[in-house]
């Protein structure tokens, strides 16, 4: 009763392409004839932004500015990032993804800013994004009881929280979802709050499931929210930390134990189904594959032992010439640059 929910056949090879083609078909259709341009300002640990670019690359009316941590993401995910041009403005950021996260939040609260140049976001504080990703929670989770009649469970890649409040949403809705674990790399936040440690963010560190190094999950006041209190929640979800040497170990065994072959993050949750199975766990999972492994050949070929093939449109986006801009790590850095846009249009 081992199961795969694979996300990353769009257009980025990552899960986030479903959300982000429906958000920008959703806007297109709801912007009025003659409004000013919309730039969206998306953060971005490496597959957000690729998504969010690639849906509104060359839409009418608007724009997309992008902050991706200079050091946090793998090559081809920085190649991809700046592979647009266009109407695409990629930053790379001296800092982590926490201080990219940071920077458009406060530029998305500056009321001067926003009064001179309209802005929505794109991550996933979007509910514009959450709304389409419980979709594919309904779809495999009705696919599956119509065929066992039983409920079944998820084992989530998690940094900000994003795809896994999906999965509540759509349980929340009624769908026959069992279970919701989250799969985290080792920044621990939420692992050691649903072992009962109070909510603290944490600085972020570099692991090897670079997409998911978040110290501070957006998502998670708005998680919380769906909760009478804090007992409630870790009573409905749980939460586990997985190494690198974890997720290296996985990704060796992957291939014999299971025929697969899981980016980083996948191995995260694929190592917390042996860890699950180990237990004596036999309820139904389907662990969530939320990219290729060759958007991360750096780290995945040298442990599968073997070249992992390129998608096509995954291929046709690196052979594209790619550009980014530099960028300090500080809220005032961004602000005058997105002023400079406003004096553009």
């Amino acid at each position: 009763d081992d199961y795969v929910l694979e996300l990353f056949h769009g257009p980025t090879a990552a899960f986030k392409d479903i959300g982000a083609r429906f958000l920008a078909v959703a806007l297109q259709r709801l912007r009025a004839p003659g409004t000013p341009p919309l730039t969206i300002l998306v953060a971005t640990s490496g597959d957000t932004g690729a998504a969010v670019a690639a849906a509104f690359h060359r839409r009418s009316g608007f724009r997309v500015v992008i902050l991706y941590p200079r050091d946090g993401v793998s090559a081809r995910q920085a190649h991809q990032l700046g592979a647009f041009g266009d109407n695409v403005l990629t930053l790379r950021v001296a800092g982590s993804f926490d201080d990219c996260q940071r920077m458009a939040k406060r530029a998305l609260g500056d009321a001067a800013l926003r009064a001179a140049l309209p802005l929505a976001s794109a991550n996933s504080i979007s509910l514009g994004r959450l709304l389409p990703q419980a979709g594919y929670y309904a779809w495999a989770a009705l696919d599956y009881w119509r065929q066992h009649a039983r409920a079944l469970s998820f084992i989530v890649p998690t940094g900000n929280l994003g795809n896994a409040l999906a999965c509540v949403i759509a349980r929340r809705m009624g769908l026959p979802i069992g279970r919701i674990v989250l799969a985290c790399n080792a920044n621990d936040t939420l692992p050691r709050y649903f072992a009962g440690e109070p909510y603290a963010a944490r600085p972020s560190r570099r692991t090897l499931a670079n997409a998911m190094d978040v110290g501070a999950p957006s998502n998670f006041e708005r998680l919380r929210a769906l909760y009478a209190d804090d007992a409630a929640l870790r009573a409905d979800l749980t939460a586990h930390a997985v190494s690198d040497a974890d997720i290296r170990a996985t990704l060796r065994t992957a291939h014999a134990r299971h025929g697969l072959l899981p980016c980083p993050h996948t191995a995260t949750a694929l190592h917390v189904l042996q860890r699950l199975r180990a237990a004596g766990d036999t309820q139904p999972f389907a662990i969530v594959a939320t990219a290729h492994a060759a958007k991360f050949a750096e780290v995945v070929e040298p442990e599968f032992g073997q070249v992992v093939d390129i998608p096509g449109p995954l291929a046709a986006l690196l052979a594209r010439p790619s550009h980014s801009e530099a960028l300090a790590a500080s809220d005032d850095a961004l602000l005058a640059r997105l002023w400079r846009l406003q004096d553009i249009d």
